[in-house]
């Protein structure tokens, strides 16, 4: 099982670029690269809250919960 952030699609629907949202947020390019890539391995309910601010929208828009057998 696998949990997606499809922080890129968000980004492409609200016009933003991950440098806008990163000065919004107050998160480092890096990190949000790190999420957009789906790298991560953890994120913090205040960081959560603050994408979800941001970007006007719920943390079922930015998360998505995937087997792994989909992902071949």
């Amino acid at each position: 099982m696998a949990i997606e952030v499809k922080l890129d699609l968000l980004l492409v629907q609200r016009k933003m670029s991950l440098t806008e949202l990163s000065e919004r947020v107050g998160i480092t390019l890096s990190n949000l690269s790190i999420l957009k890539t789906n790298k991560a391995r953890a994120i913090r309910f205040s960081t959560l809250a603050a994408l979800c601010r941001e970007l006007d929208c719920q943390p079922g828009d930015l998360l998505e919960h995937r087997s792994t057998e989909d992902r071949f």
